[in-house]
C-alpha cells in the first residue's frame, strides 16, 4: 500500500483535511443585483434618470434604480421588475453593459452588480412617478473625459450644482456613456430617442450631445448618408419657417 505523503492526509470527501463537508452553506454569502441606467438626450447634455434613497445606507443620495436578484428570476427579469417597482416603467429594451463587483462598493455585504442601460425618450423620463411617493429626478450629466477613456462622471441638478451619487454609479454611469460613444460609429444610436422619420439635423444633436462635441454638418450628413444605416422618406419637415429639410428614418432599427 503506498505511503500518503506529510500535509496530503485525504478524507472521505477527497478534500484535504480540514475540508469534509464543506458546502455553498459555509461559503462566504455573496449578492447579485442589477442597476438600470436610463438615459436620454436633454439640451446639450445627457441625462438620467435618478432617485433619491431614503434609507441607509448612502440615505439621502441620488441612485440608479436598481435592486437584488430574486432566485427564481434572471437578470433580465430582474431588470424589468426593478424598472416597474422603481420607476414605474414597463416595456423598456434594456442591453447589459458591465459586472462591478469592488468589495467595498456596498457597505452592508459583498454584492456584485450587473449593470443594465436603455435609450429611453425625454418626453417619458419626465413623466416617471417613483411608486410610493418616492423623488425623482432627471439629472445632467457632466462628462469631464473625452471620447471613451471613460470613468466616473457626476450628476446635476436643474441649477448646475452637482448632486451626491450613491455607492458606486458615478462609475456606472460613466460605463454607460463610454459604451453609447463608442457605438456612434457603427449602430443607429438615438432611434429610440426619434420619432420614426426625423431630419438629419435632428440626428446630429443626438449624436453631439452622446458624444461630448460638434460636427461639421456637411460632414456628418456625407458620413451617415454613406454608412447605410438611414434611408429616405421623400417626405420634408413641415411648419418650418426655412426651407424644409427632407426627413428619414433607419433601416434597421431594433424592434421593442
Amino acid at each position: 500500500m503506498a505511503k500518503k505523503g506529510k500535509g496530503s492526509k485525504a478524507d472521505d470527501s477527497g478534500g484535504k483535511k480540514g475540508q469534509a463537508g464543506k458546502g455553498p452553506d459555509s461559503l462566504p454569502h455573496l449578492s447579485l443585483s442589477v442597476d438600470v441606467v436610463l438615459l436620454t438626450a436633454g439640451e446639450g447634455a445627457l441625462e438620467a434618470l435618478l432617485w433619491k434613497r431614503a434609507a441607509p445606507p448612502d440615505a439621502d443620495r441620488w441612485a440608479l434604480p436598481g435592486g437584488l436578484v430574486r432566485v427564481d428570476e434572471s437578470l433580465d427579469e430582474a431588470a424589468a421588475r426593478v424598472l416597474r417597482e422603481k420607476a414605474a416603467l414597463s416595456g423598456v429594451s434594456v442591453e447589459q453593459l458591465y459586472a462591478f463587483g469592488d468589495p467595498a462598493r456596498d457597505p452592508r455585504a459583498r454584492v456584485v452588480s450587473v449593470a443594465y442601460y436603455a435609450l429611453v425618450p425625454r418626453e417619458r423620463l419626465l413623466a416617471v412617478a417613483i411608486p410610493g411617493g418616492g423623488q425623482s429626478a432627471l439629472a445632467r450629466l457632466r462628462v469631464p473625459w473625452t471620447g471613451e477613456i471613460g470613468g466616473p462622471v457626476a450628476a446635476l441638478d436643474a441649477s448646475g450644482a452637482a448632486i451626491p451619487l450613491a455607492f458606486d454609479h458615478s462609475q456606472i454611469l460613466g460605463a454607460a456613456v463610454k459604451r453609447l460613444r463608442g457605438m456612434l460609429d457603427y449602430a443607429p444610436i438615438g432611434f429610440r430617442l426619434l420619432p420614426d422619420v426625423f431630419s438629419l439635423r435632428a440626428l446630429q444633436q443626438i449624436h453631439e450631445v452622446i458624444s461630448g462635441r460638434r460636427f461639421n454638418k456637411d460632414s456628418f450628413r456625407r458620413r451617415m448618408l454613406a454608412s447605410g444605416q438611414l434611408r429616405a422618406t421623400g417626405k420634408r419637415l413641415s411648419d418650418v419657417g426655412y426651407r424644409p429639410p427632407e426627413l428619414y428614418r433607419f433601416v434597421d432599427a431594433p424592434k421593442g
